[in-house]
Formats: C-alpha cells, sequence, structure tokens
C-alpha cells in the first residue's frame, strides 16, 4: 500500500501545473466550439439545409451559433465558465440526440459518443471551475471575494 501512496502522491503534484493545465484545457475544449461557430456563420444556408435534413427547425441555427461561438469564446478566456460549462454540456448532448443517433453508422456512433464525453469535460469544468487564469478568477481577485 505504501507504494501505491507514493505513485498517487506522484501524481498529485501535477496540481503544481492546474492554472497552465486549465488553460490548455479551456483552450482545447474551446477551439472545436469556436472553428464550427465560425463554419456556420460561413455557410448559414447550407447548415440551415443540414438542420431541416435531420428535423431541426433552421430558425433555431442563430441559438446554435451564439452557443457554439460565444459559449467557446466565453470558455477559452475563463467568463462566466461554470453556467456556460452547463450549457454547452447540455447543447453537446442535444445536438447527439437530433444528429448523431444512427448507431448503424459506426461514424455516427463515433460522433455521439465524442458529443457525451465533452458534456462530461464540460461538467467536470462547471463543477471545478476555469482555474486562476480566467477572467472569472480576475474577476473574483477583484472583487476581493473568494472563490
Amino acid at each position: 500500500m505504501d507504494r501505491l501512496a507514493k505513485l498517487l502522491h506522484a501524481f498529485e503534484t501535477i496540481g503544481i501545473a492546474a492554472d497552465p493545465i486549465a488553460l490548455l484545457g479551456r483552450v482545447l475544449m474551446a477551439a472545436f466550439f469556436i472553428h464550427e461557430g465560425v463554419d456556420q456563420i460561413a455557410d448559414f444556408a447550407g447548415t440551415m439545409s443540414y438542420m431541416a435534413g435531420f428535423g431541426v427547425w433552421p430558425g433555431f441555427l442563430p441559438l446554435v451559433i451564439l452557443a457554439e461561438l460565444g459559449g467557446g469564446l466565453a470558455i477559452l478566456i475563463g467568463f462566466l465558465t461554470r453556467p456556460t460549462a452547463i450549457g454547452l454540456a447540455i447543447f453537446t448532448l442535444l445536438t447527439a440526440l437530433f444528429f448523431h443517433k444512427d448507431f448503424a453508422d459506426a461514424d455516427q456512433a463515433i460522433h455521439f459518443q465524442k458529443n457525451v464525453t465533452m458534456a462530461g469535460g464540460f461538467l467536470i469544468l462547471a463543477a471545478f471551475g476555469s482555474g486562476a487564469w480566467s477572467v472569472d478568477a480576475w474577476l473574483m481577485r477583484r472583487s476581493g471575494a473568494k472563490q
């Protein structure tokens, strides 16, 4: 047991770099959503057609762009991270349910699993916050409040 405790302790030292790791995690999570939001603006009509093909009202597209581009940017800078992460977790689960439910298609099954995994990452972000290198942390320090 002593060896296991030492091993676990060694991995806990990763916590020393928690703030840059949290920033990197936010950058990686945000990049996907920002890219998708920009792509949907660039091909607005095509995206509306794609949505309609799945029985989703194309009028939702501005909200989708807001969620992806706006939510991605908020996660990137760490602003309103917890509520944004919860919103994006719900969004990714809804996307999986509406667009990736054809499990006979291996590609769609992988996309479904990817979305569920991203939702899990967002829930972890909601639970633990954005880290010290974020607008949220800066605002908390500025206000004198404890995190």
